[in-house]
């Protein structure tokens, strides 16, 4: 018995299909654009000079690869670190403009002019102990800390706290938003009055 032979399919219907089949979705398709927002950008800002500082008002803490601290390239142990820094920041030797009323320093006119010019520059050696590095920059950050207290108390005495109480009761969590607004705008103005300006530099490598 002869085997019957398949019936061919017509090519040319499945390719009209297939081809009206494609423009009828490119008809109907929505192809989705993002569109910029029209903003007019700000001009670009003129390139301003940094401002000149004073080697006065910059007080240089160095800890060498042998642990020894040098401030103003002269040895000190760290026990005394924290009073030379109050003393440098709490000086006082601006006049004019650049005067401080609240300071009570020795108003040394060949040391800082006030708080908002002195700086702080800590540099260590790449083989100083990690210990002794946090154990000078805690010193210098609490002759900051020193200086606020002692603001704190004299502009609000009221408080029956430092500085540093109130900041922690300003961090607590179970302190309420009330007196946390309150707090603030105290802690505020003690830091206007002593910034902490601590500059770390990038520690030298040893040879």
């Amino acid at each position: 018995m002869a085997r019957r032979s398949a019936p061919e399919v017509n090519a040319g219907s499945m390719a009209d299909i297939a081809f009206l089949l494609l423009i009828f979705f490119l008809v109907t398709t929505t192809i989705e654009t993002d569109s910029g927002i029209n903003r007019k950008l700000p001009p670009m800002d003129e390139v301003v000079d940094p401002p000149i500082i004073k080697q006065k008002n910059i007080f240089t803490v160095v800890v060498n690869k042998y642990n020894q601290i040098l401030v103003e390239e002269e040895l000190m142990n760290i026990r005394d670190v924290r009073q030379e820094a109050v003393a440098f920041l709490d000086n006082g030797g601006g006049v004019g403009e650049e005067a401080c009323d609240y300071c009570q320093g020795n108003g040394d006119t060949r040391s800082s002019d006030n708080p908002e010019k002195a700086i702080i520059s800590l540099k260590n050696d790449r083989e100083t102990d990690y210990k002794v590095y946090i154990s000078v920059q805690n010193e210098l950050v609490a002759a900051y800390n020193e200086l606020r207290n002692r603001e704190f108390s004299r502009l609000y005495p009221s408080e029956n706290m430092s500085y540093v109480e109130a900041d922690k009761k300003y961090s607590d969590p179970r302190t309420s938003s009330e007196i946390k607004e309150k707090l603030k705008v105290k802690l505020d103005v003690i830091k206007a009055l002593y910034p902490m300006k601590l500059s770390e530099a990038e520690p030298n490598k040893t040879s």
